[in-house]
């Protein structure tokens, strides 16, 4: 009975991660991995890649054979695994990371860049002139094409219209500089508004801070956390940055016990539902999953008159990094290709497929989300203005986090400094903290840009 049993669980292996269809004399087989499981973790990535990514692929290459390992575990667990995979020389073909890993894995010599591996082919991809190159920066470490992002967001200023008008403030509002943004955040305040902005600061609050407040308001003073090899230390963009939760916190214009709490992040969304908050800081996931009239986390059944939304403005005009007057931060996953795949050219094939236009659209199912691509966004987007926004004058001048094994570290520390602040330390105090600790993250003075 043995033999039978092993057989069965073989047949369900291949019904799991494949199409079942055996294997022929010749033919080449290819494997996906990613942190995805049918009735899982990320189900609905997983069932994509199932049944229609490997069919589609296969039925146009008949000696081509595709297999799915999925995972289900933490994050971390997820990328511990494929570490070791690609130490070992070993793999998948094809494989969904978090972005941020990117320049971690390149390094250590994990991943190549997709032309040294995929070949010439690579650069010819018809996807690249669909991709913003800002977005194209989420799989791009040391001016190399690392991978293929998967999907991104983007960060911009949530408004209450009705609060606004109260404060006799314009609608729709775009401020110009980091002043404008004080200036409507005074007159909010006089009016009665019980929080005029929402930045979050503090340790409390995690990423979001960093992600939120602490790094698209750094590119709008000119700079980035990390730059030609350097991580920004007590610069003067730094303390600009800190000097602008200074203003907003010492002057009453934020809540400093919200940045204090442990679900101080969770509190603020349910404030800004109820109208006490008139300017937060947020992704679009606020906007689809947090506020969304029916299904939302704290729903606005008026949201789509209430809430506007505008670009975060660099400190002064032309003052963000590249030059730009607006700024943000993106997150998202990225695809890459393991450079010692048996059929490396294949593979590319396999993960250019997965970022077609078609592969895409496939992927949303009908959902209303931003993807990387622009002729998708452009028309699966047009019954959302908001993520339309996004897609369009957002993703364009966006930035990403240093894909570095340090950074997380180095974001904690950024977070202490913002709380110093908020507490009442000084811009120059907390930004001299910062400091010594980045030294002892990085490696010493020499790996900090001042």
């Amino acid at each position: 009975m043995r033999p039978v049993l092993i057989g069965a669980a073989l047949l369900l292996a291949l019904a799991a991660c494949g199409t079942g269809r055996p294997s022929s004399p010749g033919s080449v087989t290819l494997t996906i991995a990613a942190n995805s499981i049918s009735g899982g973790k990320n189900s609905e990535s997983a069932d994509w890649i199932r049944t229609w990514v490997i069919p589609e692929f296969e039925r146009s290459h008949q000696n081509v054979k595709v297999l799915f390992q999925p995972s289900g575990v933490e994050d971390e667990q997820y990328k511990t695994k494929i570490a070791l995979d690609l130490k070992s020389k070993t793999g998948a073909d094809v494989i969904d990371v978090d972005g941020i890993w990117v320049g971690e894995f390149a390094q250590a010599g994990y991943i190549k860049p997709l032309a040294e591996v995929g070949g010439p082919t690579v650069d010819g991809w018809e996807g690249w002139s669909q991709i913003p190159q800002a977005v194209q920066g989420l799989g791009i470490f040391d001016g190399k094409k690392y991978a293929l992002p998967q999907g991104t967001d983007g960060r911009v200023l949530f408004y209450n219209r009705t609060l606004f008008k109260k404060a006799g403030l314009p609608e729709p509002w775009q401020p110009a500089s980091w002043q404008e943004i004080i200036d409507a955040g005074t007159r909010l305040k006089a009016a009665g508004v019980p929080v005029p902005i929402q930045i979050n600061a503090g340790t409390a609050m995690g990423e979001a801070t960093t992600m939120q407040g602490a790094l698209p308001l750094l590119t709008g003073a000119g700079s980035e956390i990390y730059t030609t090899g350097k991580w920004t230390g007590a610069s003067p963009a730094m303390k600009d940055v800190l000097g602008f939760y200074q203003q907003i916190y010492a002057k009453g214009l934020g809540d400093p016990k919200l940045q204090q709490e442990a679900k101080g992040r969770d509190k603020s969304f349910a404030q800004f539902a109820e109208g006490k908050i008139a300017i937060l800081a947020e992704s679009d996931y606020f906007w689809r999953s947090v506020i969304e009239p029916k299904a939302g986390v704290a729903p606005m059944a008026e949201r789509d008159t209430v809430v506007g939304y505008a670009k975060i403005p660099a400190k002064q005009p032309g003052g963000g990094i590249r030059g730009q007057d607006f700024v943000s931060m993106s997150g998202g996953a990225v695809r890459v290709l393991n450079p010692f795949s048996k059929n490396p050219k294949l593979a590319w094939e396999l993960l250019a497929f997965m970022h077609s236009a078609a592969a895409t659209k496939s992927q949303l199912a009908g959902q209303v989300r931003i993807s990387a691509r622009d002729d998708v966004n452009a028309e699966v987007l047009t019954a959302d203005p908001m993520l339309k926004y996004i897609a369009e004058e957002v993703l364009p001048i966006t930035a990403y986090r240093p894909p570095l094994a340090v950074y997380p570290q180095v974001s904690a520390a950024l977070q202490e400094a913002t709380a110093a602040v908020v507490a009442g330390s000084s811009p120059e105090e907390a930004a001299v903290a910062y400091q010594t600790k980045l030294e002892r993250l990085v490696g010493g003075a020499a790996n900090i840009a001042g």
